[in-house]
């Protein structure tokens, strides 16, 4: 599952992916700049993989990582081919969900592709550009279907409605996402038409550092706009969090964050944000050997949690023992857990919850 930062050129977008994986993506004032999709696997920030740590004092811990993808700059004209658009457009539709960067700061040092600062305008231009594309998408699907329902085939005539929907939306310059499929046939259909504006998506509002805490004019006016996409609006001072990483030890980030007004960097925000877009959840085990998260899908019963682990432990799966994080924090071991009486054991229809911390039983 990987989550794509898109954006106008110059935006911050390979700055920010720099901070996220600590891989150097190039980063320089002119467009296009980033060719190539970078991949970083990062690294997701959770507090309860400490204090685990803490209590069990593992060999090793191994933390939950999510892929984030930065995407070359999208310009206007991206779904014609303009710029590098077409490719652009192919990388971001292998993404899961989108992460959308906003420049929402004045510097006259760093240019703007259309000569000034506007981000109600930026996000217009990748919608539109995005949602043009998704356009030739349904209406290539269109005049295959079109032919198939003329002779009474059911199935072609319920695509050819869903699809005149979606069409009717995207003609409306609204993303295919506020198109709600009414059935399960519709939400089948919804997912293989693989469109880009489907995807679930944040925004990032790059701002200054003065601006960090609190945002600024430029986030209102995005928060104003997004307020009914159900989509989250993370505020984020890049070039700060960029001279954050250089910072040697914790106690030096620590002391620049609370200069700023932070109690902990804006990237590890937005790195659980994008793990959450991505419906995304942890689940641990807990051993002298190892303390590790594991990534599963919310809803993921416990055999296929199992199946994280290796596929043996699904197929021969037996039983699992589960421990609330809760429980374990406050108790201090698996030892005390079971003396209180708040070890579980669950089958194979459990839904596994996040922050539970597991044993499985398994037989191959």
């Amino acid at each position: 599952m990987k989550a794509g930062i898109v954006g106008l050129p110059n935006v911050g977008k390979s700055t920010l992916f720099n901070c996220l994986s600590n891989a150097k993506a190039q980063s320089a004032n002119f467009p296009f700049c980033t060719i190539e999709p970078n991949i970083g696997v990062v690294n997701v920030p959770d507090p309860r993989i400490n204090k685990l740590e803490e209590l069990v004092k593992p060999e090793r811990v191994q933390m939950a990582t999510v892929d984030i993808v930065d995407i070359a700059g999208l310009v206007k004209g991206a779904s014609k081919g303009e710029g590098l658009g077409n490719q652009f457009l192919a990388n971001i539709r292998e993404c899961n969900a989108i992460i959308h960067v906003l420049r929402c700061f004045d510097n006259d040092n760093i240019v703007h592709v259309d000569g000034n600062v506007n981000p109600i305008r930026d996000k217009e231009t990748i919608d539109i550009e995005l949602q043009l594309k998704d356009l030739e998408t349904v209406e290539k699907r269109l005049e295959k279907v079109n032919r198939a329902a003329k002779t009474g085939n059911k199935e072609a005539q319920v695509e050819k409605a869903f699809l005149d929907r979606i069409r009717e939306a995207l003609l409306q310059a609204k993303s295919a996402r506020t198109v709600v499929p009414q059935n399960a046939d519709e939400e089948a259909l919804m997912e293989d038409f693989q469109l880009i504006t489907t995807k679930p998506v944040l925004y990032v509002c790059n701002v200054d550092e003065e601006s960090a805490a609190t945002g600024n004019a430029y986030v209102d006016q995005v928060r104003e706009l997004v307020k009914d996409e159900n989509a989250e609006v993370i505020v984020l001072a890049v070039g700060t969090e960029a001279d954050i990483t250089e910072l040697e030890t914790y106690e030096e980030r620590q002391m620049f964050l609370e200069d700023l007004g932070l109690t902990e960097p804006g990237s590890s925000v937005l790195i659980r944000a994008a793990y959450k877009l991505l419906k995304q959840q942890t689940y641990f085990t807990a051993g002298v050997k190892e303390v590790r998260a594991w990534t599963i899908n919310i809803g993921d019963t416990a055999p296929k949690a199992a199946g994280v682990i290796h596929t043996d432990f699904e197929k021969g799966f037996i039983r699992a023992e589960v421990i609330a994080y809760e429980d374990f924090a406050h108790y201090g071991s698996e030892a005390k857990v079971k003396e209180a009486g708040k070890l579980r054991v669950e089958g194979k229809d459990y839904i596994v919850k996040d922050g539970d911390v597991m044993h499985f039983r398994f037989n191959v």
